[in-house]
């Protein structure tokens, strides 16, 4: 059975489902490809506030796949560089994609999987759920953003410590650190991911695109540049319809709807 991304639709949620049982959703080509294009499509869709990526079965993502890997061995490096710009170009769309997109991992997350999970703006796993920064212990180092993500959430210990050793992690742990944001019972991981859509579902979306923009640039700015794009954020969305909307909702003591 040929890997692939399953899409649905919860809702206003739209659900992206790795699917390559065969070898525990390892990832390739053909679904770097088609997460950038559900993305797109997505932001084109008004009616989609949100997106779920999550594994099919017990499992979230295996990481890379090793037979390929190791016949890419074989071929001039170029090969395996345009692998890892294609993953990299899924990772850069989530990243800047201007809606929240939620993990809901389920068993293991390993290697790319893991770093896939870490470019999720909310990460849901259940309780016996597994991260593993793999790497290393197959003598390769990080890619997909692994570093970037890791560096930005953690002291420089704590991220050395996951990328070096490669030990397998809990979800209860990584709850700890701060990088997942809801622990499960196993097998809930998908519907917490759901009902936390469901409630960024109902805020208004372009105040969720400014939020999600100003936490990415942030730790490059200095505070001047900073405040002057909190500002510049702020007046755009004070003269949005949904600013009209929410505040005539609060004052009226009723729920908002935005468009």
């Amino acid at each position: 059975m040929a890997a692939e991304l399953k899409s649905t639709s919860e809702g206003r949620t739209m659900v992206l489902t790795i699917s390559n049982p065969e070898l525990r959703n390892a990832l390739g080509p053909e679904i770097y490809a088609a997460g950038v294009e559900a993305l797109n499509a997505a932001e084109r869709n008004a009616d989609i506030r949100s997106v779920v990526i999550t594994g099919e079965g017990a499992t979230f993502c295996a990481g890379g796949n090793l037979q390929r890997l190791i016949a890419n061995r074989e071929r001039p490096p170029a090969v395996q560089a345009e692998s890892v710009e294609a993953l990299h170009s899924w990772i850069e769309a989530i990243r800047t994609f201007p809606k929240p997109v939620i993990a809901a991992v389920e068993g293991a997350a390993a290697g790319a999987g893991f770093s896939l999970a870490l470019a999720c703006d909310f990460i849901v796993a259940a309780d016996n759920a597994v991260f593993v920064m793999a790497y290393t212990t197959v003598g390769l180092s990080p890619d997909a953003g692994a570093t970037w993500s890791l560096a930005r959430s953690m002291p420089r210990q704590l991220a050395s410590e996951l990328v070096m050793l490669a030990e397998r992690v809990g979800s209860a742990r990584l709850a700890q650190m701060g990088i997942v944001n809801r622990v499960t019972p196993a097998g809930g991981a998908l519907a917490e991911a759901l009902a936390l859509a469901r409630r960024l579902d109902e805020r208004a979306p372009n105040a969720l695109a400014s939020v999600k923009e100003l936490l990415s640039d942030a730790p490059a700015n200095t505070l001047d540049a900073q405040l002057a794009a909190e500002r510049d954020h702020f007046v755009r969305n004070l003269h949005h319809p949904n600013a009209g909307i929410g505040i005539a909702a609060f004052l009226g003591k009723k729920p908002a709807r935005y468009e």
